[in-house]
């Protein structure tokens, strides 16, 4: 690969250009920032700045879209229209209408996309749906999901109220920033029906998004999914247990590791506290070079992500 585009300037766009170098020696990064303003500033891992997309089109291999969800749509579909295979950072973009939009573009393009789910990369999660899919532990009654983390301490080289995360202009909020949770509970266990929803802003942070969500839903196979949002827990916590008919499963996604828990033993599973996380990211690239050439791959697509975002809707619906 000779040219990749990296469009937006945040923590997770100077991730991705740094892994485009480590996976393409010798490759061109191109980078813009989200509002297409001119930067003086150095940016890491990036050979050249440019300051509209049209500069890209003719230069680029691959685009990876990580500017704020709601400007996903807008700059994803230069790249689509030339041609250019594109993934976009999760979530796909903020609202129905910039889904529907997308989704029909690239069926009418048949362009190559794919969305940045990377939790799906994770070595824990992989062995966790397999347990699932075997039913290690019998058919799954009941899903406990949890992630809490305090949002002041996500980037402390910024200030958190300017941040996608706390503002809704950017499409921020618990449900669409956490969305990693609601993805990977359609991956285990499919579409999902929303039964209760209370979406809230404790208001101790001074932002003007939901900053916890709870949520009840149900999928086809009567399976009873829990889940949990927040930006306020001062200790990081990301969680799961599934009850069975034969036992429960424990996953935790922070020291990624797996347990089978049953009437007269606990085994561990999976137990990895060490991995690098940004192998996640590095699996992912190499996954859609795969897709983009038409080799077998796991890339989470559009379709499927655009599901995720109804059911944000379908959970904002109940919860109001």
């Amino acid at each position: 690969m000779k040219g990749a585009a990296v469009i937006g300037l945040g923590n997770i766009a100077d991730r991705h250009r740094c892994n485009l170098k480590k996976l393409y020696p010798g490759i061109k990064i191109y980078a813009m920032s989200a509002s297409g303003r001119s930067i003086n500033r150095q940016i890491s891992d990036c050979d050249q700045l440019v300051n509209h997309i049209d500069e890209l089109l003719h230069v680029v291999e691959m685009a990876i879209i990580a500017s704020p969800a709601t400007l996903h749509a807008e700059h994803a579909l230069p790249f689509m229209k030339a041609g250019i295979p594109v993934l976009i950072e999760k979530p796909v973009v903020a609202s129905t209408s910039d889904a529907e939009k997308l989704l029909e573009a690239s069926v009418q393009l048949d362009a190559v996309v794919a969305v940045g789910y990377c939790l799906r990369y994770l070595p824990s999660a992989i062995i966790l749906k397999k347990i699932l899919e075997k039913e290690k532990a019998g058919a799954i009654f009941n899903a406990f999901i949890e992630i809490g983390q305090f949002l002041p301490d996500w980037r402390t080289s910024k200030n958190y109220k300017k941040s996608v995360s706390a503002n809704k202009f950017l499409g921020g909020g618990a449900l669409l920033e956490l969305s990693h949770e609601l993805d990977y509970s359609r991956w285990f266990f499919g579409e999902l029906d929303v039964c209760h929803a209370i979406v809230r802003n404790s208001n101790t942070l001074n932002i003007d998004v939901e900053d916890i969500a709870d949520i009840v839903a149900i999928s086809k196979n009567k399976t009873i999914i829990n889940i949990h949002l927040d930006f306020l827990q001062k200790k990081a916590v990301r969680k799961c247990c599934f009850l069975g008919t034969d036992g429960r499963v424990e996953w935790d996604l922070i020291n990624n590791e797996v347990k089978i828990i049953s009437k007269s033993e606990e085994v561990i599973v999976y137990s990895e506290p060490k991995y690098d996380k940004n192998n996640m990211y590095i699996d992912m690239i190499r996954d859609f070079d795969n897709y983009i050439h038409a080799r077998k791959n796991r890339c989470i697509k559009l379709a499927d992500a655009v599901q995720t975002i109804k059911l944000v809707n379908q959970i904002k619906k109940m919860a109001q």
